[in-house]
């Protein structure tokens, strides 16, 4: 396999990272949901100083809401999970299909993403959208020739 250039390289690491949060996004969610008794008893009950604030917070948040939507959103995170997953691994072996899909999934996201930023700039926000413009630039650019055989 030829030597990988440094733009892919940190494409398929980025796709992992990204993979590895939502898998975790997904985890959280769906253990939130199994354990939503105990955690109202939790955030009842803790209280060590300076965290409080930020544990009850997060607490709250999950536990204002409803079943379905932490179903929902732990479900789909953990699909968007192994997509994001299937994208890195083949981007890693060079597939063109991988190409493909991260130019579909990454420009459908980019639009959304400029919206959000029109509705309220924040630095997390901008990364993003710089991050996938970059993504989609390169692979672009970049985008394997057709091989015949």
């Amino acid at each position: 396999m030829a030597k990988r250039s440094a733009g892919l390289v940190t494409i398929v690491c980025y796709k992992a990272f990204v993979a590895s949060l939502l898998m975790v996004t997904s985890i959280a969610l769906l253990l939130a949901l199994k354990n939503h008794q105990y955690l109202e008893e939790f955030s009842d009950n803790y209280v060590l100083e300076g965290k409080s604030s930020i544990i009850n917070w997060l607490v709250e948040k999950i536990l204002n809401y409803n079943r379905k939507t932490l179903v929902f959103s732990g479900t789909a995170s953990g699909i968007y999970a192994i997509v994001t997953a299937i994208e890195a691994i083949g981007l890693w072996y060079e597939k063109r299909w991988a190409h493909i899909l991260v130019l579909i999934l990454v420009g459908i996201s980019i639009p959304p993403e400029i919206y959000e930023l029109i509705r309220g700039l924040s630095p997390i926000k901008l990364i993003v959208l710089i991050v996938n413009l970059g993504v989609f630039w390169y692979l672009l650019k970049n985008f394997p020739k057709h091989k015949h055989s």
